[in-house]
């Protein structure tokens, strides 16, 4: 029984998906926090989707494709934030023209192009197919941006809640805005091999919303994200194994259910609270 319990890490490229798991969950569910409390759930969506044509203009160029990846994340972010600034169109509204466009190139090129390699992987996600070199790029990117986060929660979150207020208390607005677009794009260049495109999203948005129904100070929030999200990428990779899914979307439900109990839980609690009342 044992035996087969830890049958799972008895397999190099299993060892390299729970590695490259638990990397990716600190950086992730620290971001979400800050991306649920400033309503940038779009924004996530729209930098992981945006990534694309930068990917493919990287392997067409020859160079490493995190390079094109971020090139790109930072153009949507610098454009969708300059956009929404300087026009009457609402930020939200933007940012679906922003990623939408950049999401259409992307494919458009990606069908173009002539190859016998396949980049699926960069939509959907190879855990199972990590190599020494993803595992160094995504643990360098996760320990910068999981240290730059520490490090400044305090201004970020106060950006978060009240821009207007950071911005009297002396904070640098500008800096930070730009600064946590730019971590956003780091960090989902960093989740490219364990999730890829499609369903990084979903590591973006919902520890934070998890934490969010759980805990009411920000600092116990970003404590329940990482945990959370750390269950689900290490549960979610040895349930895959057993369940012969794929890693990512078996991670992606997980933190779904763990949404839902999180859900029923503050419903319960709220209902309580008004029959007392």
């Amino acid at each position: 029984m044992i035996d087969t319990l830890l049958m799972p890490l008895q397999f190099p490229f299993m060892q390299n998906a729970f590695l490259v798991a638990a990397m990716v969950a600190v950086p992730t569910a620290l971001l979400s926090c800050f991306l649920v409390l400033k309503g940038w759930a779009l924004m996530g969506d729209a930098i992981s989707h945006a990534v694309l044509p930068g990917i493919i203009l990287a392997y067409i160029a020859g160079i490493p494709l995190i390079i094109g990846a971020f090139a790109a994340g930072m153009v949507c972010a610098v454009s969708t934030g300059y956009l929404s600034e300087n026009s009457r169109v609402k930020q939200d509204t933007v940012m679906g023209v922003v990623f939408s466009g950049m999401f259409g190139l992307g494919i458009i090129l990606y069908t173009s192009i002539d190859t016998n390699a396949h980049l699926d992987h960069i939509l959907f996600g190879n855990m199972l197919g990590v190599g020494t070199q993803d595992l160094w790029t995504a643990g360098i990117i996760s320990l910068v941006v999981s240290v730059l986060l520490l490090v400044n929660w305090k201004a970020l979150m106060l950006h978060a809640f009240d821009p207007a207020q950071a911005q009297v208390s002396g904070l640098r607005v500008g800096l930070l805005h730009y600064g946590l677009l730019t971590v956003l794009s780091l960090t989902i260049v960093a989740t490219l091999t364990a999730t890829g495109l499609i369903l990084a999203i979903g590591l973006l948005i919902a520890p934070g919303a998890i934490a969010f129904l759980t805990v009411r100070r920000f600092g116990a929030m970003m404590f329940v994200a990482v945990v959370a999200c750390m269950v689900a990428m290490l549960g979610g990779t040895y349930l895959s194994f057993f369940l012969d899914s794929a890693p990512a979307p078996t991670i992606i439900l997980i933190l779904t259910g763990f949404f839902l109990l999180a859900f029923i839980r503050r419903s319960v609690l709220n209902r309580r609270v008004k029959t007392i009342a």
